[in-house]
């Protein structure tokens, strides 16, 4: 999966007074999330958010007379607890968190709908799209994270088209790695999905609308070819269970590889170097489509104060100040459009928007729970050699199937 900038490892209660001056601590601080009041807006944030959000909140609070408390959260327990605490009026009126969270929490019931109306167009409309279901919008987001190829220039001064001329071009450079995927002995779908994408695999189907069907597509001809081609750059080298993120962003920083496929969240491991973001190019002929993640604010369904909480996040954390401020903060694209063009001339962020654009949102179906578990494995026991590729993938399809019930 993909590696997210790290949050605190402890939540702690925090009243938006001290939030703007808090500081960090060595020492995890005790959990003191507070039931929220009825004349009070209670939001979840991280670290990574919290003062972007605090911002907003000052000025709702001075606009609204409304009172907010911020509770800052450890973004991996953020789906879990929000799940739980919600049923019981323990959870807040806001929380941030990821789109593809939306499926356990409709299946729970904890989410309500928000009303963007017009200003749904004022967004990037895959992130609308990832935060849709069956007609309705979830939450307000407000960033719009996914890979792409990253580019040494020094070592390469184009981008190649496709992926044996990567591959040919990192050869030509005379490094160790003609170029870094991060796989693992558990490998990395995340990852290596617009590569099985380019064989025309995608993992479900979809709707006219781009929503999801549980319906998988991620076998016959095109994914068994996808699994052949798989063993072929484990046979060669170019592939290996050996590379785990840690190696590969390593190995890229110390100059070993003109390319490294990643996300944003890598770049800061790479000061000092010239950096172009690129397409990935296709393995298997047709184009690669990464997924698109996408991050935002999701309202309770149990909030006694629903029409605050939606007037908090549609008119304060969803403008051009306030999505820059997260953007900067995350080092993720805005998905606010007015916040985005605010990156135009930023090599960087403009990059993995530009390649972005045709993403698609990871599926927050609930059956792509049951995908995870097999895909990974499968392709790494392919690219180590230890399970013949066209056996090996249709057994994953199976027992996908089988997994999610059908």
């Amino acid at each position: 999966m993909r590696r997210s900038i790290p949050v605190v490892a402890a939540t702690l209660g925090l009243a938006l007074t001290l939030t703007a001056c808090s500081g960090s601590t060595d020492e995890p601080a005790a959990d003191t999330t507070a039931t929220p009041s009825s004349d009070a807006l209670t939001i979840w944030v991280d670290e990574t958010r919290q003062d972007a959000v605090a911002e907003a909140a000052k000025a709702f609070e001075a606009e609204t007379g409304t009172d907010v408390e911020l509770v800052l959260k450890n973004f991996g327990d953020i789906q879990a607890d929000f799940i739980a605490q919600v049923p019981t009026g323990e959870g807040p009126d806001v929380t941030v968190g990821a789109h593809d969270w939306l499926g356990a929490f409709l299946q729970n019931g904890v989410v309500a709908p928000v009303e963007l109306g017009d200003k749904a167009g004022e967004f990037v409309s895959t992130s609308i799209e990832a935060f849709s279901q069956d007609g309705q919008v979830y939450g307000v987001p407000y960033a719009v994270e996914n890979i792409a190829l990253i580019r040494n220039t020094a070592l390469a001064a184009s981008a190649p088209a496709t992926w044996d001329e990567a591959v040919a071009a990192g050869q030509a450079a005379g490094v160790r790695y003609p170029i870094l995927v991060q796989t693992g002995v558990e490998g990395d779908p995340y990852t290596y999905y617009p590569l099985q994408t380019s064989f025309g695999a995608p993992v479900f189907a979809q709707n006219e609308d781009g929503s999801y069907t549980d319906e998988l597509t991620l076998g016959g001809e095109p994914g068994v070819a996808y699994a052949t081609w798989l063993q072929a750059q484990g046979a060669a080298g170019v592939l290996s269970t050996d590379i785990t993120y840690d190696i590969a962003v390593e190995a890229f920083a110390n100059g070993e590889s003109p390319f490294i496929i990643g996300g944003p969240w890598m770049i800061e491991s790479f000061e000092g170097l010239d950096l172009a973001i690129d397409p990935i190019p296709s393995a298997g002929g047709q184009p690669a489509e990464m997924f698109a993640g996408v991050q935002g604010f999701y309202v309770s369904a149990q909030s006694d104060n629903a029409l605050l909480a939606n007037d908090f996040i549609t008119n304060y954390m969803a403008t051009t100040d306030a999505q820059v401020a997260l953007a900067e903060a995350g080092n993720r694209p805005p998905a606010f459009l007015a916040a985005a063009e605010k990156f135009a001339d930023d090599p960087i962020m403009a990059g993995f928007s530009t390649v972005g654009a045709t993403a698609a949102p990871m599926p927050s179906i609930p059956a792509m729970n049951s995908v995870w578990a097999f895909w990974g494995v499968t392709e790494a026991n392919i690219i180590s050699g230890a399970a013949a590729p066209a056996d090996a993938w249709n057994k994953m399809v199976t027992d996908i199937q089988g997994a999610i019930g059908k």
